[in-house]
């Protein structure tokens, strides 16, 4: 058996001689509903193994060309409020710095 196959191409169980209207591949494989990813997952009855998986269909809205086109221009303007204060902060720094690098020259040598 592969993780690939459907559990209808599973080896039919052993006749248990019961007729409970359920076919024999129906009674060897379980199928679960991820509750987090809405995945739909064949799982062996008998060892626990994962048979196959199917990932749940995206409940993501379609959004029409110009959607995405308005949601992007905001992403870049974004972008650039971002880049404008980090150059403003980087900025601010650097005076800092020279005012305290020129402070360090007019202070008199210190005597030991």
């Amino acid at each position: 058996m592969t993780p690939t196959q459907s559990p209808a191409e599973l080896p039919a169980a052993p006749d248990s001689g019961k007729d409970d209207g359920m076919s024999p591949e129906h009674e060897r494989v379980v199928e679960v509903v991820c509750p987090c990813c809405q995945a739909t997952l064949w799982v062996e009855a008998e060892t626990g193994r994962l048979v196959k998986s199917e990932r749940a269909a995206a409940a993501r809205k379609k959004e029409s060309l110009d959607d995405l086109l308005i949601r992007e221009k905001k992403k870049q303007e974004g972008f650039a409020t971002k880049f404008e204060s980090t150059a403003e902060v980087e900025k601010q720094k650097r005076e800092k710095a020279a005012e305290k690098f020129a402070a360090a020259f007019k202070k008199p040598p210190s005597e030991k």
